[in-house]
């Protein structure tokens, strides 16, 4: 199906997660290249618009760099109409990592030599319950998303199945609706992460999606009513490119440990 066009009798459902601007962590909100990030991401969403997408709902993390991020989209799309999520935060629990020396962090931050050596940290269901997981809750919490996740795609026709079939979703109303997410990357992560059946920790430490880079993922439906995401695009800023913007560095690390300026924890 060409990109952008509604083709007569052929359904897809599109997720379209946007990662916010450049963000002003202390007033939660946007840098000056943040908003412009924001108005850049906008101009695409519109054009989505204009060349057929069926924009269907927009949902918004609660905190304040991803509502003032969509608040471009929403304004370039002439609405008003996002749904402000509370689940779409960033993933919030903190963890003791083994390098913090009784500190806790964010629990999707490792350093590479201490994860990648649990064959664990690689196991779609395992991962969660190892010891420093399942003692702050990240569990529970990751639980608690996908089920609030499932609850919205379901809402738009499709339905997850029980883990005893497989890792798929019933197409019970196929659609060509297009949703779009406004979140965070660690947040994006994890909704990926259940889409596809894969631990977090692969899509935490080995894909980087920077500031207001767009995700998109699409239904596949090989066998009549028989769906499952696949992954299109991760982390694409071509938007930026064609603007003549450079990317911001968040979420990113130094990429040789001797250069300057660039963060290594």
């Amino acid at each position: 199906m060409i990109e952008g066009a509604i083709l007569q009798g052929v359904y897809r459902l599109k997720l379209v997660f946007i990662r916010h601007g450049d963000p002003d962590y202390e007033r939660d909100s946007l840098t000056e290249t943040g908003w412009k990030e924001a108005e850049l991401a906008a101009k695409r969403v519109q054009k989505m618009s204009e060349k057929g997408e069926n924009i269907k709902t927009i949902y918004v993390s609660s905190l304040g760099r991803a509502k003032d991020t969509a608040s471009c989209s929403l304004k370039a799309l002439g609405r008003e109409d996002a749904i402000v999520c509370e689940w779409l935060k960033e993933f919030p629990t903190t963890i003791f990592r083994p390098d913090a020396g009784g500190e806790k962090i964010i629990a999707w931050d490792w350093l590479p030599q201490d994860w990648t050596k649990n064959p664990v940290f690689y196991d779609a269901d395992a991962w969660k319950k190892e010891k420093v997981m399942a003692e702050a809750g990240v569990d529970v919490e990751y639980e608690r998303v996908c089920t609030e996740f499932d609850t919205v795609l379901k809402k738009h026709g499709y339905i997850r199945c029980d883990a005893s079939e497989g890792y798929f979703y019933h197409a019970e109303s196929p659609n060509n609706d297009t949703l779009l997410f406004f979140c965070h990357f660690g947040i994006e992560c994890v909704l990926l992460s259940h889409l596809i059946h894969c631990s977090p920790m692969i899509l935490w430490h080995n894909f980087c999606a920077v500031p207001s880079s767009v995700t998109t993922v699409i239904t596949e439906e090989r066998r009549k009513g028989i769906a499952s995401f696949r992954i299109n695009q991760f982390g694409d800023i071509s938007h930026l490119y064609a603007a003549g913007e450079e990317p911001s560095f968040a979420a990113r690390f130094c990429e040789c440990y001797e250069n300057e300026g660039e963060r290594r924890d």
